[in-house]
């Protein structure tokens, strides 16, 4: 089966199981922010080992569930933790739940994850909207595709639209919103602070395990999508900084409250075209 055969394969086992209608918007949770689906009415949840052809992650702090609920009227997929390259070895272990995406309606994707940071303000606790990504692993979840569709364009890949909706989400909702560049990291490892000097040096405001393998299939698949990082930790020798995942899970979860109101107030101002 190919992957879109998968996805469609998963969308219709979902679908049969309180999954179905139409979805203002989509998101994945990175690392201790699974509290959102708090603010969710109407919920409807299957573990990913139960869903056919969804990936299992292995990492403390992501619960490994596929979620639907109302938030401020709108209807939100969310899925409550990511597979990881570093779990699996391919850069593609999120094809399936993104193409998911597409099945479902494509509606707008917004991928959140816990970064380090390479910038001084940008302390533990802040929320930052990823404006730009570096692929330093030089992994590509396209690599082994054979159609004319694996040349994806990234430019403008962090949509523009949907950035703009969340820095006004921010200044509603009280809510400080920094911008960045993220560099994308194989891990499961943490950086070298030799690693984090070269990343400031290259312009990487941000750094992590995730989310640009996310971007890419999205963007293939036609999706629209933004992605906000939760600070967690300053990155490797930054003010002496040496990053853990347990800190990594302590600071996100005790963020979490500010993202919660930066979504909610996102997803209020979602409409009928910002998909």
């Amino acid at each position: 089966m190919t992957f879109e055969e998968k996805a469609e394969e998963a969308a219709r086992f979902v679908r049969e199981r309180g999954f179905d209608g139409r979805f203002d918007c989509a998101m994945v949770l990175g690392t201790g922010l699974g509290r959102l689906v708090d603010d969710l009415e109407e919920v409807v949840s299957l573990p990913y080992a139960e869903i056919p052809h969804f990936p299992e992650s292995g990492v403390s702090g992501h619960a490994g569930q596929l979620i639907a609920g109302r938030m401020d009227r709108k209807r939100i997929l969310i899925f409550q933790g990511r597979a990881h390259y570093y779990e699996t070895g391919d850069a593609a272990a999120m094809r399936v739940p993104i193409a998911f995406v597409k099945a479902l309606g494509a509606p707008p994707l917004v991928l959140t994850n816990a970064a380090g940071s390479t910038k001084l303000d940008y302390r533990p606790g802040s929320l930052v909207s990823v404006t730009d990504h570096i692929n330093f692993s030089g992994m590509s979840p396209l690599f082994k595709d054979t159609s004319d569709g694996r040349f994806v364009s990234l430019t403008n890949a962090y949509d523009e639209r949907l950035r703009k909706k969340l820095k006004l989400a921010a200044s509603v909702t009280g809510v400080t919103l920094h911008e960045g560049v993220y560099m994308w990291f194989a891990g499961p490892s943490f950086e070298t602070p030799a690693e984090i000097r070269m990343a400031r040096t290259l312009g990487a405001d941000l750094v992590g395990m995730s989310t640009v393998p996310e971007v890419i299939l999205a963007r293939y698949y036609g999706l629209k999508v933004c992605a906000v990082s939760v600070v967690t930790n300053m990155a490797a020798g930054i003010g002496g900084a040496s990053p853990s995942h347990g800190e990594t899970k302590d600071v996100a979860t005790g963020a979490s409250a500010g993202l919660r109101r930066l979504i909610r107030g996102f997803v209020g101002g979602l409409d009928d075209t910002s998909a």
